[in-house]
């Protein structure tokens, strides 16, 4: 059998803070194999289990789950212990009723978030990553999550879609514009929610940027690619 590049294991020094992991227990953990999300901006599904929501104790229990195909991922059955959960993706879990949704916290990439409205599962907030015309004329739109679904209506990169899951349909579109609402995705405000005052495109040099009022009355400039558009007044679903 052909070996699956990339390694397996990952020190747990060098691990991202947001798995909420131990440092000074055994000296490796299991890390993300290539996928759908970055594996600096994601968890592994067996740590999730066993490090971030604690439902198992173990990664003996975490692999019993998994390969008996207990874990849902944005409603599609997961096999694999290194499969990167990231932004915006929904967890379910079989014969346990909470459903979680992984978003940006106060001062962490990624917190698991309870979905209170479970009619709020079968939907996601995807921001538009790429956008390009294939054969026959037809646009083809590219997702932060890997996914791509071919459409014809109107959005540029940077807007976000909320898509319904886990067959994917555009069910609205959220502009990247003024007046919008969106949360910071990185960096040191990650985490916070703010409408979209001004933006100010990029050069060949610099990065293309806007001014957002956050909640707290700041104001800050901020990388367009750290944020996510999530709303026009509100959120469109829950993101906290």
């Amino acid at each position: 059998m052909v070996s699956i590049s990339g390694s397996k294991k990952l020190k747990r020094q060098m691990a991202p803070l947001f798995w909420n992991i131990t440092r000074k227990d055994k000296r490796f953990v299991i890390t993300v194999r290539p996928g759908p999300h970055s594996k600096h901006l994601s968890i592994p599904t067996a740590v999730f289990l066993r490090d971030t929501i604690k439902i198992v104790t173990s990664l003996r229990e975490a692999k019993s789950s998994i390969y008996a195909g207990k874990i849902k991922i944005d409603g599609i059955i997961r096999k694999s212990l290194h499969h990167g959960i990231g932004l915006m993706d929904v967890v379910e879990l079989e014969n346990v009723t909470d459903v979680y949704r992984l978003v940006p916290g106060e001062g962490a990439t990624l917190v698991p978030l309870k979905i209170t409205n479970l009619d709020e599962k079968t939907k996601k907030l995807c921001k538009v990553a790429s956008k390009s015309t294939i054969r026959g004329g037809k646009t083809q739109i590219g997702f932060h999550d890997g996914k791509t679904i071919i459409s014809d209506q109107s959005v540029s990169v940077g807007d976000t879609c909320i898509l319904q899951i886990p067959d994917p349909k555009i069910l609205n579109i959220i502009k990247y514009q003024p007046g919008t609402q969106i949360i910071v995705t990185k960096g040191t405000n990650t985490g916070k929610i703010g409408t979209i005052e001004k933006i100010e495109e990029g050069t060949f040099n610099l990065p293309k940027k806007a001014l957002i009022s956050l909640e707290d009355n700041r104001k800050i400039e901020i990388q367009t690619s750290n944020t996510m558009a999530v709303g026009e007044d509100k959120p469109a679903i829950q993101i906290r």
